[in-house]
C-alpha cells in the first residue's frame, strides 16, 4: 500500500526535477555538444588572448580542440568556407585586403582587445640622434644606408613582415610610393628570429631599423624614447583599400616618436574577432561573449614581456588572468548565457 500510494508522487517529483534541471544546465552550458575550431596567427603576440577566449568558450560548454596556427590568407579563406570557426586576431584596417575572402560568410565582432594598436618604423635612438634621422626619407642618404647596411649590398637592412602578413602589403606599398626600393632591403624571414637578431645587434651598439606593432614584446625589449625612436613617413600614402583612413595614420601622444603628432604611416588598428556567420547565427552566446569581453592592451603588453623573458606557459598565464579578473569574466559569461 505504501509503495502504491507514493510511486505517483515520486514520479511527479522526478519529472519536475528533470524539467527544471535540463533547462538550467542548457543555460549554464549553452555550448554543450558544439565544437569550435579556433585559429591563431603566426605572430605569437596574440596567442595570450586567444587562450583566454579558448578557456572562456570551454566554460560555456563548447568543445575547443587544438588551436590551428594559420597565415592570414589561409585563415580568412577558411573562416569564409566554415572550415575554421573563428579567431580573435583580426587587425582592421590593416587586414582590409582580406575582406573579399570572407565578407558575406563571416563577420567582424569586437573589439576584443582595447586600448589601440599602433604600427610603424623605428630606429635605435643613438644613431637617429647622431645622424639626424627622423623619416624614412633619410634612408635615401648614402651615409645612412651605409650605417644600416649589414650585408654589404648597398642598402639599409630593415626587419619587415613575413609574406602573408597584412603589414607586408602596406610596407611594400610604402617602399614603392616613397621610392625606397633601391635604398632599403626588407628582411622578411621569421619575424621573431629577425627581431632577436636586431636586439642582439643593438646590444653591441650597431644601428638597427625595424617595423613593429603594439602590443609586442619588441617595445618592452627596445623601449621607445629610451632605446629606440619611432620615425615618420615622408607623407601619408596608404594602399587603396585604406585610403579613406589617412587621417588616422597620424597619431598624437606616441611615446618615443621624433615628432608629436607622429606621422606613423599606418592607421591605428582595432583588434577584433572574425567569426563564421552561420556559426554565430546558431550560437548567440558566442556573439554575446565576444561583444562583452575586452582584454586591456596593457595586460597583453605584460604577458608579451613575460613570454619574451622565457615564461612560455600561455595556458597558465591565461588561467591566472581569468582568475585575477573573475568578476568581469563572470559578467561576460552571464551575458553569453542570457543571450542563449
Amino acid at each position: 500500500m505504501f509503495r502504491l500510494k507514493t510511486l505517483p508522487a515520486l514520479a511527479t517529483l522526478m519529472l519536475a526535477t528533470t524539467a527544471v534541471s535540463a533547462p538550467a544546465f542548457a543555460q549554464e552550458q549553452p555550448g554543450n555538444g558544439t565544437q569550435i575550431t579556433m585559429a591563431q596567427p603566426t605572430w605569437d603576440t596574440g596567442w595570450f588572448y586567444t587562450e583566454i577566449f579558448k578557456q572562456l568558450f570551454t566554460e560555456l560548454g563548447y568543445e575547443v580542440g587544438t588551436v590551428l596556427t594559420l597565415d592570414n590568407p589561409a585563415f580568412y579563406q577558411s573562416v569564409g568556407f566554415g572550415d575554421v570557426t573563428l579567431w580573435v586576431d583580426g587587425w582592421f584596417p590593416i587586414h582590409n585586403p582580406y575582406r573579399t575572402a570572407f565578407e558575406g560568410s563571416a563577420e567582424i565582432v569586437g573589439p576584443v582587445v582595447t586600448g589601440g594598436a599602433v604600427e610603424g618604423y623605428l630606429v635605435d635612438k643613438k644613431t637617429a640622434e647622431a645622424m639626424d634621422i627622423t623619416s624614412l626619407e633619410d634612408f635615401k642618404r648614402d651615409d645612412v644606408k651605409a650605417a644600416f647596411d649589414r650585408d654589404g649590398d648597398g642598402k639599409a637592412d630593415m626587419v619587415a613582415c613575413p609574406p602573408g602578413w597584412g603589414c607586408e602589403l602596406t610596407i611594400e606599398h610604402h617602399m614603392d610610393v616613397y621610392g625606397l626600393k633601391d635604398d632599403i632591403n626588407l628582411i622578411k624571414a621569421g619575424y621573431a628570429a629577425a627581431m632577436a637578431d636586431a636586439v642582439a645587434a643593438h646590444d653591441t651598439g650597431s644601428p638597427i631599423l625595424f617595423y613593429t606593432w603594439t602590443p609586442n614584446w619588441t617595445v618592452n625589449e627596445l623601449v621607445p624614447g629610451e632605446d629606440v625612436v619611432w620615425i615618420e613617413v615622408p607623407e601619408i600614402n596608404l594602399p587603396e583599400d585604406m585610403a579613406d583612413l589617412a587621417d588616422a595614420a597620424t597619431r598624437a601622444g606616441v611615446e618615443g616618436c621624433v615628432s608629436d603628432p607622429c606621422m606613423l604611416g599606418f592607421p591605428a588598428n582595432s583588434i577584433d574577432a572574425v567569426v563564421n556567420s552561420a556559426f554565430l547565427e546558431d550560437n548567440p552566446a558566442v556573439r554575446a561573449l565576444l561583444e562583452s569581453a575586452e582584454i586591456p592592451i596593457a595586460d597583453v603588453y605584460a604577458q608579451n614581456a613575460a613570454m619574451n623573458a622565457g615564461d612560455s606557459d600561455i595556458e597558465a598565464q591565461a588561467s591566472a588572468w581569468i582568475a585575477d579578473n573573475r568578476d568581469a569574466v563572470d559578467a561576460w559569461l552571464e551575458a553569453a548565457r542570457q543571450a542563449s
